[in-house]
């Protein structure tokens, strides 16, 4: 498959995300007790629901569009996924989880789709907000029973956070840059996810 083609297909997949499934099912501790294990499960669960999926991939699309230097909100992102998912390891219960998660959503995909632009700093603070609600579900959704185990959670994790960023900046800058109906088709399609979602909830 050709680098278009790949970017075709990475788009079609954003614009269809409000058509995924949900990757809030409840807590899976316990059954995944080695590095490698841990690992494996981890690195595949942010790509299992349209909303963990759908917000970092916008996090991407939208610093490749507006930010620079773009790799800097999706690094705040990464950081502090972690940090969120560390404290749903040790058990801290962290209020309003569910609806920062759906309105990260909806927020991230109104950005892409009208191109906002920001100083670097506000955009990786904003991502960053947002990305410890989304490591704080994470945590609670994987927490370990060992410490190596938890380790391997965490690696997994955030190289799965991170390549999905870069799916989303390759998307912006080979795709959405060009043609900009792209950025708002993908985007409008994200927030009516995290519009969807918010609702749900209510």
């Amino acid at each position: 498959m050709n680098f278009k083609k790949f970017s075709a297909a990475l788009a079609t997949a954003a614009a269809a995300l409000p058509l995924s499934a949900m990757a809030h099912v409840g807590a899976d501790g316990g059954g995944h007790h080695g590095f490698l294990s841990s690992f494996g499960h981890a690195f595949a669960h942010p790509f299992t629901g349209a909303d963990h999926m759908a917000a970092m991939l916008a996090v991407g699309a939208w610093s490749a569009l507006t930010v620079t230097p773009a790799w800097r909100a999706p690094a705040a992102f990464v950081a502090l996924l972690v940090a969120g998912a560390l404290a749903g390891f040790a058990g801290l219960w962290v209020p309003g989880v569910e609806p920062m998660i759906a309105a990260s959503v909806l927020v991230l995909g109104l950005l892409v789709a009208v191109q906002k632009q920001m100083p670097w700093v506000l955009a990786a603070a904003l991502a960053g907000v947002f990305a410890f609600f989304h490591g704080a579900a994470h945590g609670f959704e994987l927490a370990a029973d060992s410490a190596l185990a938890s380790a391997g959670a965490l690696a997994g994790m955030a190289l799965g956070s991170a390549l999905l960023h870069v799916g989303g900046m390759v998307l912006g800058k080979a795709l959405m840059q060009r043609h900009r109906w792209l950025a708002k088709l993908a985007g409008g399609a994200t927030a009516v996810l995290g519009a969807a979602m918010l609702t749900r909830l209510a």
